[in-house]
């Protein structure tokens, strides 16, 4: 199975399943062009724990939960579950905190800007060339030996952490637990998180996604880094797998409406769309994986993964507590478009968020140890 999954046609298969469950994800219930987004899946566990009070996006997503346990019983099957960690934590904390802002001023990750695109969103289009650029920028610093240092073998308890935050959240999720009145846990009652799959319908799409990308290695910021500097199209045979699945899928369920006007949960401020993801593409590059490939790795026991990922769940409680996340494009009372995007701090974070990235990328080299250190 190993060499199956290694092959061309395994990461065609694991991209096509991908591309297939997120649609069907929404046909059964989870947002428009959003059965699966891993940056809107953790800001609405961040809402969920208290972390923001934007009372719309509040609910544990169990394909989050399910994305760690899938590639966790894929990485123990075939005894690949090995805890690490140690390599440069706090700065892939923050790469994981900017990588969020970036992706809720475009509004959605990697994954939900090719299903955005397989749906017929057009203004998904300025926000993968942002992801393009940025990942490409990644590239090159580490063609130029960029290097957050190596990590380290570590307990096998340490592994286990994450995982069991992730059962932790799950049973929130089920028994409903409340810490008191006015106290999380919050569900959303209107908005994007209070439309939802199934819990168990999306707890199995999660374990069979992690699953088959823990043993695929699917990946989109690695897919375009391999193309980039290897000129190897492996990767990107499983991601332009899941654009056309998803894009069939779509129709044959008259899910696609081609178009840029009044998308869900989109705007059409392409400067910002494109910038926000350059961002967010040139973070993931630099912290080593998309955001769900940093959930699979954590599986695996990769607590450097984890810690990227913690960033992610504090960035999007920034991001609304600190009105940087982007409003959709939207109908005003008297028929005209009211056009979306960041606002000003949404902005400026951006900028900052860039200038952050960049200095990293220039700065963090791999280092030399001297003999007898």
């Amino acid at each position: 199975m190993t060499k199956f999954f290694s092959s061309k046609p395994g990461i065609v298969i694991s991209g096509a399943v991908i591309g297939l469950v997120a649609v069907l994800l929404q046909k059964f219930g989870n947002p428009a062009n959003m059965g699966v987004c891993v940056a809107c899946f953790e800001r609405d566990i961040a809402g969920a724990l208290g972390l923001h009070r934007n009372a719309a996006v509040q609910y544990i997503r169990p394909e989050i939960i399910g994305f760690v346990l899938g590639a966790m019983a894929s990485a123990l099957i075939f005894r690949e579950f090995k805890p690490r960690g140690g390599s440069s934590p706090l700065v892939r904390f923050f790469l994981g905190m900017f990588a969020m802002i970036g992706a809720l001023v475009f509004l959605g990750c990697p994954w939900r800007a090719l299903l955005r695109l397989s749906a017929g969103d057009g203004n998904a289009i300025s926000g993968i060339l942002g992801l393009f650029s940025g990942v490409v920028a990644g590239s090159i610093f580490l063609k130029k030996g960029y290097s957050l240092g190596k990590s380290v073998k570590t307990s096998y308890a340490g592994g286990l952490v994450f995982p069991i935050f992730m059962i932790a959240l799950f049973l929130f999720l089920i028994f409903r637990v409340s810490f008191g009145e006015g106290a999380p846990i919050f569900f959303s009652e209107t908005g994007p998180g209070s439309i939802f799959a199934p819990v168990l319908i999306s707890l199995g799409a999660g374990l069979l996604i992690g699953f088959l990308a823990q043993r695929s290695r699917f990946c989109t910021m690695g897919a375009v880094r391999d193309v980039v500097l290897i000129k190897d199209w492996h990767l990107m045979s499983g991601v332009t797998a899941l654009v056309l699945t998803a894009l069939v899928t779509n129709i044959i369920l008259k899910q696609f409406h081609a178009g840029f006007v009044l998308q869900p949960v989109s705007h059409s401020s392409h400067v910002w769309n494109f910038l926000g993801m350059a961002l967010a593409g040139l973070a993931f590059a630099l912290a080593g994986g998309c955001p769900g490939r940093q959930l699979f790795l954590s599986g695996e026991g990769d607590q450097d993964a984890g810690v990227f990922i913690a960033g992610m769940i504090v960035g999007a409680g920034f991001s609304h507590n600190f009105l940087l996340a982007s409003s959709p494009d939207k109908l005003s009372e008297a028929g005209t478009i009211l056009v979306g995007g960041p606002g000003l701090f949404g902005k400026y974070a951006v900028i900052m968020g860039l200038l952050f990235c960049l200095f990293v990328g220039f700065t963090m080299k791999s280092l030399k140890i001297k003999k007898g250190e």
